[in-house]
């Protein structure tokens, strides 16, 4: 399990965490600039605050986080619009819980205590 951080602009932050070996490996080759192409994220937001990121009453199921160059518009969203709009995911906002945040690049990995 590691835990990394990507970025949108203007300069929010959002936490997430990875368990699958390869996912951890590809966030680790954006980081260090290996990996150029898929480098945004995208996965399924669950309703559910982690400690890990306590800005934000939702999170991304790790078992469902892949890596992007490229998503289709229904799933883009700000984190922080998704934050304000949370009772709206699912629906027509967010088909299926889908969260692919077009402009969202892996920044860093974060130490947990």
């Amino acid at each position: 399990m590691a835990y990394f951080a990507f970025t949108e602009q203007p300069g929010q932050e959002f936490i997430f965490e990875l368990t699958d070996p390869d996912k951890i490996t590809h966030a680790r080759n954006i980081i260090a600039g290996v990996e150029k192409e898929e480098v945004h994220v995208t996965g399924k937001i669950r309703k559910v605050q982690k400690p890990y990121n306590p800005k934000y009453s939702f999170h991304l199921e790790p078992a469902s986080i892949s890596f992007f160059s490229m998503a289709i518009e229904v799933c883009d969203a700000n984190m922080d619009y998704v934050e304000e709009h949370l009772d709206e995911a699912g629906g027509a906002f967010l088909p299926g819980a889908h969260w692919c945040p077009w402009d969202s690049r892996v920044t860093r990995e974060v130490t947990m205590p």
